[in-house]
Order: structure tokens, then sequence, then C-alpha cells
């Protein structure tokens, strides 16, 4: 098994703690931060080039781009001290693309080991190497167009002589961590109106990187070339959002959503799930009032827009035709074209109107999403919502794609310790203060847009922060709050909320909104000491974040260590060395992954899971794992074109999920078979007849060596070749 140790000579550290989540959203409102700043910002804005709002700008984007450089040359650092990537062979390198990160990146060699860009582009569009007697078209079924554009460009920029192309590829990876880091402090500047928030903003993301990235090990994994993309989306929506922004400003901003929504769809193939939250947004401040009709169908285009252009891109892929979020917005356009009175009448009418509109709008896209799956015959993403439905349904499932997530650690619920880690870097505090206050001044604004009108003094007696919403800090209110949640009941989705967290707190604590509040409720809300306020929490948080993680950060850039990992650079080697060419080799999908990248050997699955048919191909080649005879097992191999099956140590003696969640036994459920070791069992469970078929090879009794035998073996891994089956004589 891979492993890092700790180079001769260097400290000993215990290795960083790695959560999920990604973060987003931010705050309302009326008023503005750092007047100074927020001013000089809106002049520019609005066509006003003197020399201050020049001179604040330029201050503001020169830090941007420092603090994104400074991000990117961080995970780079981390990513060299973790596996000493410089000094290792090869095949290490490239078996440290983990699962599947192995499996996009060999798409990216391939590319550059073919003669032409042509004929790379038609393996691709011909590959029968990714799944075994089938051909497929990669750039349908996977999200790779960024390995092929990457591959192209260091093929035709002169760059080959000094800077080798795995480098070139990962340092491309690590450069849109420094496009993520921009796009937020971006998004928390226009919401505050201070380059200040910005600046508060990239330093949280920087010191919470455990649960804002994990890009330095995860390289190649989608979300870390598609969340860049989404954070730069959220910044053109909330400058689009913003009160005073002239035509042309406009226009600039719906293409700049447009290109940001197109490159976030390309690259990550769960984007239609994370548009559908970004559209539930945009529908709830919609219903009450807070964006204009013009906005939310801009918003609702945009997002089609960029689904078709992948759509497109894609070779016409039935699982965005068949998306939840397509369905949604035709459904919510429709029903809002033949609802017209829905924003008339008095409050108790409009509510009743909202409730049959909203009924209308959810009845309506789970028939058109329906209708379109039938229609398309579409399987790809039901794995999904096989998941979705067990994760929140009572009772166990036998179901075994909806296991295989429901036993990962990443796919359920946020741990504390992820709250606690930020509640310690001061995120999590102002994030919940910002949170509570905006939204509850959201909330009231929503009321009062409900409600007949009434005149100025009523609106007035409501409070500074009601009486005129920002719909830029509601729409990123909302944004983080939906995320949010997302994020607790699944941990892998928290990278997507964690980093518009940090905007979001850094609106909180530079901005003049939630300031203005609290020295309301504390009646001293007198303009010297907001503006005394607004500068010094963001100074004393720097000053606290600097004291306490600066030592940390040097201590961790210190500690060096290196990869490690014998028994599979072994394994490699022997696969590359000793089996054909065109040898075909089964196992699992994470293991496929990396012995397609570092060997070329064609395999029969891979961690891709969105393909129905893969899916049955991969739960058949995982017999090799459960209670089944030789014969049945030799079937299967056979039947997929396997001349080889690698077993591992690791599954076949799993310890590392509990009783129920191990591979073997989620394996044993669905065939019907009693699980191993002392617990509770379905009543209707019967005793396998076969023992465990990856134990029981290795005895090399006379019913297996008929049909296998063993080639190569190790610690970790066992390798047997399929024997083909005699014919009989007749």
């Amino acid at each position: 098994m891979a492993a890092l140790r700790h180079r001769k000579g260097s400290r000993a550290k215990c290795p960083p703690q790695s959560t999920a989540a990604d973060c987003k959203p931010q705050q309302p409102h009326q008023s503005n931060c750092c007047p100074q700043h927020h001013h000089h910002q809106d002049d520019l804005l609005q066509g006003d080039w003197s020399w201050g709002s020049i001179v604040c700008t330029s201050v503001g984007w020169s830090v941007s781009v420092g603090l994104g450089l400074l991000c990117c040359m961080y995970m780079a650092t981390l990513h060299e001290n973790d596996l000493w990537f410089s000094n290792i062979k090869e095949v290490e390198r490239e078996i440290s693309f983990r699962t599947e990160c192995g499996l996009y990146y060999s798409y990216y060699k391939q590319m550059l080991n073919a003669p032409s860009i042509q004929e790379g582009l038609s393996e691709l569009i011909h590959d029968n190497l990714t799944e075994s007697k089938r051909t497929i078209n990669l750039l349908q079924r996977m999200n790779i167009y960024q390995e092929v554009l990457l591959s192209i460009l260091y093929r035709l920029l002169p760059i080959q002589s000094y800077l080798e192309p795995m480098y070139f590829y990962i340092y491309s990876v690590f450069s849109l961590q420094a496009v993520y880091v921009m796009a937020l402090y971006l998004t928390a500047w226009l919401l505050a109106g201070s380059w200040t928030a910005g600046t508060l903003a990239a330093i949280w993301y920087i010191l919470n990187r455990v649960d804002t990235t994990r890009v330095e090990f995860t390289i190649s994994l989608r979300e870390n070339w598609s969340l860049p993309f989404l954070a730069l989306q959220v910044a053109a929506i909330t400058c689009y959002l913003r009160p005073r922004l002239g035509t042309l400003q406009q226009k600039v901003m719906v293409w700049l959503m447009f290109v940001c929504s197109l490159c976030f769809c390309v690259t990550w193939q769960f984007n239609q799930f994370i548009f559908l939250v970004q559209a539930l947004v945009v529908y709830t401040l919609d219903c009450v009032d807070v964006l204009t009709t013009a906005q939310v169908t801009t918003l609702y285009l945009v997002q089609v827009s960029a689904l078709l252009s992948v759509w497109l891109l894609q070779f016409f892929n039935g699982m965005i035709l068949g998306s939840l979020v397509l369905s949604f917005i035709v459904a919510a356009l429709l029903v809002r074209h033949v609802h017209r009175s829905l924003k008339t009448g008095s409050f108790a009418a409009r509510v009743f109107k909202l409730i049959i509109h909203s009924t209308a709008v959810l009845l309506l896209t789970f028939a058109f999403n329906f209708l379109t799956k039938k229609a398309l015959r579409l399987r790809s993403d039901e794995h999904i919502f096989k998941f979705i439905k067990s994760k929140f349904a009572r009772g166990p499932t036998r179901d075994f794609d909806a296991n295989l997530y429901l036993c990962e650690e990443a796919f359920g619920a946020l741990p504390l310790d992820t709250l606690e880690r930020l509640s310690a870097s001061l995120l999590l505090g102002p994030y919940a203060l910002t949170l509570v206050l905006m939204g509850g001044a959201l909330a009231l604004a929503a009321l009062r847009n409900l409600r007949t009108k009434g005149g100025a003094a009523e609106r007035k007696a409501e409070g500074p922060a009601v009486a005129s919403f920002r719909p830029d800090v509601a729409y990123n209110l909302l944004h983080t709050l939906f995320y949010g949640l997302l994020a607790l009941s699944t941990m892998r989705m928290k990278y997507i909320w964690t980093g518009h967290m940090c905007a979001v707190a850094a609106y909180g604590v530079c901005g003049r909104d939630v300031w203005a509040v609290l020295l309301h409720a504390l009646r001293c809300n007198t303009k010297v000491t907001l503006t005394l306020v607004r500068y010094a929490a963001p100074a004393a948080v720097l000053a606290f974040l600097s004291y306490k993680f600066w030592p940390k950060m040097v201590e961790e850039l210190s500690d060096l260590r290196e990869f490690y990992d014998p028994d599979t650079v072994e394994l490699m080697t022997w696969i590359s060395t000793k089996t054909p060419e065109r040898a075909v080799l089964a196992g699992s999908m994470q293991l496929l992954a990396g012995i397609k990248l570092c060997t070329g050997r064609i395999i029969t699955n891979h961690p891709h899971y969105e393909d129905a048919d893969l899916r049955d191909r991969t739960k058949q080649v995982y017999q090799v794992y459960a209670r089944r005879s030789p014969q049945d097992v030799h079937a299967i191999l056979q039947g997929l074109g396997a001349h080889y099956v690698v077993l591992e140590n690791s599954i076949c003696y799993e310890r590392r999920h509990r009783r129920g969640c191990r591979l073997r036994d989620l394996l044993d459920l669905a065939n019907g078979h009693i699980m191993d070791g002392e617990g509770d069992n379905d009543a209707d469970l019967v005793a396998a007849a076969h023992p465990r078929f990856c134990d029981a090879v290795k005895t090399d009794s006379p019913e297996y060596a008929a049909l296998f035998k063993r080639t190569f073996q190790n610690k970790t891994f066992h390798v047997y070749r399929v024997k083909k089956k005699a014919k009989k004589n007749s």
C-alpha cells in the first residue's frame, strides 16, 4: 500500500488531516464596507477614473495576485515535501496519482504519446483500452477536455526542453488554486467594498487548507479543476447583481458568467447537481422579490446555455439532458410564464399563490425529468439517486452501488472536528454571526416584499438592514446557506462550501452591514465608531492568525517526507515487463486506474462510475472477493476478456471498515449470503455454498489450479493468469 515516510534526517510530524467540503456565500446589506475603499471601487465601476480610484483598485488587484501566487506556491511546496516528487522515479510519480486521478492523467499521457494531435483525439473518441471488449468515446463519457487542452498546449508551446510533461500538468492545476483564491478575494471585495475583506478571505482559505482543498494530494481530481471556475462564476454573479451597474458592464458580466459556467461544467461530471442547488437559490430569491425578472431569467439562461454547450462538446451526452437542473429551469420558467399573478395581492394571497406555484414547479420538474429519461433510456446517474434515497431513508439497503457510497466516510455527515478546526482559525464565529444577522435581515426583507407595500415611514421603522436589501448580498447569503446544508449532510461536498465561507466571513468582519446592525442594537452606531470597528476588527483577526498559524506553517513546510510504496512499484514493473502489451487485467477500480496509467495495459473497469453498464461490470469483477465458485469467477472474467486478475489483501482481509461496510460484506449482502464475523444477519440471508474466492484460490487446490495460475505475488498483491478452458473431446 502507498505510504509516506520521513526522509532521513528530517523531523517527524503527524500527517495533516484531510477533510471535505467546499464553501461559498456572502452576506447582506444596504451599507458598504470601508467607506474609502468602497467609494473608490464604486466610482471605478461607474467610470470615474480618478487617481484615488486607480491607486486603490491597483493595490487591491496587486494584493489579490500576490495572495493567489502565494497559495499556488504553498500547495506546490507541500506536494513536493510530502512526496519528494522531484527525486522519485517516474513510475512512483505516476502511482502517486491515486485512484481516479491516475485514470484522468493517463489520457493526458496518452495524448502526448500519440503520433499527432489528430491521432490522439481519434484514440480518445474510439477508445478500446479503458473497458475491455468495448469501444467507447471518452470525450463523451468523461470530463477530460482539460487533459486534452493541456496536452495540445504542451505540444505547441516551446517548453519541452525545460519542463517535463508531468510538471506542466501539476503546475497548471496548482495555478488554478491561485485563480480560486483570487475569485474568493474578489467576491469578498465586492460584498464588503474593501479589498481588506479579500485579503482576509484569501488568508482564511490558505490557513484552513485541510478543509478548503485537497489539491496537494489529489491533483487531477475533477473538483480541483472545476471549483476555481465556480468561484469565478460566483464572483461574476455578485458583480452582475450589484446596484447601479451599467448596461455594458452587465453584458460583460453575463458573458463572464457564461464562460465560467461552461468551464465549470465541462470539467466535472457532477456539474448538474451543483447547478441544481444554484438554481434553487435563484428561484428562492425570485419568489420573494429580491431579484428582478430580468436577472432571474438571465441567470437561468446562463446555466442552460452552459449545460447545452457541454452537451454538444460531449457528443450529445444524454446525462446532461436528463439532469434535474434542466428540468427544473424549464418548469420554473414555464410556470412563471403561465402564472403571471404570482406577485400580486395581499400577503395571505401571495403566500398561498407561492405554495401553489412551487408545488407546480416541483411536479413539472419530476414529470419532465421522468419523461426525458424514459425517452432517452438514461440510467447513467441512477446510482446517485439510489444513494440519496438510501441515505435519507430509514433502514438498510442491499443495493451494491448505494452501499459503496454509504460506507465511505466522505459521503457521511460532516464530522464535528471540521467545525472545531474552522473555529480555531476564527472563521466559523464571524461566519455564523454574519449568517444569523444577515439571514434574519433577509427574512424580514422577504416578508416585507410579500406583504402589501407600506409607506416610507414603515420601511424606515424596520431598521437600516431591512429597508433595502442588496441582491448581490442576498444571493451569496443563500448560496452559502444551501451549500452549507449540503456539506453538513455529505462531507465530500464541504469543499464547495468552505471556500465561499471564507468570503462570507470576511464580508461580515470588514463590511458595514453586520457592524451597523450590531452597533445599532448597542445604540452606538456613529460614523466614527463604525469606521473604527471596521478597520480594527480585521487588523485584530489578522494579527491573531499571524501569531497562531505562522509557526505552524513554518514547521509544516520544514517537514520533509518521501513517497514509499515498494509493493505497488514491484507490481507495476512486473506487469510492464512480463505481460503482453495487449493483456487485459481485472481488479479493483482504484488499482486498475493506476495500472492503466503506469503500464498502458487494457483494463476491465475503472472508477469513473457514471455509466450503468460499467457499474454492472464492476460488480461482476468484484465477485473475486465474494463467495463464488471458481467456475463462476472464471466465466465472469473470461466473459470480460480478462487475461489476468489482481487480488489485493487489503480488500480480501479488509479491516478498515466496520462489519457490514467491508467490500466483501457488500458483495455478500447483494448475493444474499451471510456476512463474515460476529454480528446479526437478516433472516433471509443464507450460508454460501463456496468459500471466499480471493482466499481459497491461494490454496492452489485442483479445482482452482485448473482455472487460475499464480504468476506474481508480494505482501500486498497476488496476480493470477486466467486459463483458457480446455475444449472437451467429442
